[in-house]
């Protein structure tokens, strides 16, 4: 596909898991993965279910880092991937500096704009981030400390179910 009908994407939260982004936005095609120095990932982005949904937070130490999954989009689906990230509702777009194997690359990323500390993520979120850390082969501490992360019971047990559907299937 030639590059000028796509941008770049930097998804560190639950969007790394690529079945769950393919299934939102079917142009994704994973790039790179790599870090944003200078940044923490939190879980404290307050949803409108009430759990909490990953953030990165700036921190401006450039011992933090929040690493992710660079995916090319096609320019026709950035509108549906503001709708997926809540831009305007939580979440802002922001043009980040990544950090790969072979060099920087600018994308977009989303931060967010509704924060409330001490939220914990459904189990299902977490898992979301963790199929896509795993994938993406992140590194062992990232991951470990993805999974010492506490979470919830979602209440709603049929979104529960919807959402951990995409890693049932065969």
């Amino acid at each position: 596909m030639d590059s000028s009908n796509e941008f770049s994407y930097f998804a560190y939260g639950s969007n790394m898991s690529t079945k769950r982004l393919v299934a939102r936005l079917p142009s994704a095609r994973s790039f790179a993965v790599g870090f944003l120095a200078g940044y923490k990932l939190t879980f404290d982005k307050a949803s409108k279910d009430g759990s909490g949904k990953c953030d990165c937070e700036y921190t401006g130490n450039d011992g933090d880092r929040v690493y992710g999954v660079i995916f090319k989009v096609t320019h026709k689906e950035r509108a549906a991937l503001d709708r997926f990230e809540g831009a305007g509702k939580g979440y802002e777009p922001l043009s980040v500096r990544v950090e790969t194997a072979t060099g920087a690359v600018y994308a977009l990323t989303y931060v967010a704009t509704k924060k409330q500390r001490g939220l914990q993520p459904y189990h299902w979120y977490k898992q979301h981030v963790l199929v896509g850390a795993r994938e993406a082969n992140l590194p062992e501490d990232y991951v470990r400390a993805i999974e010492a992360v506490a979470s919830i019971d979602d209440p709603d047990s049929t979104r529960t179910e919807h959402e951990l559907r995409p890693y049932s299937a065969a």
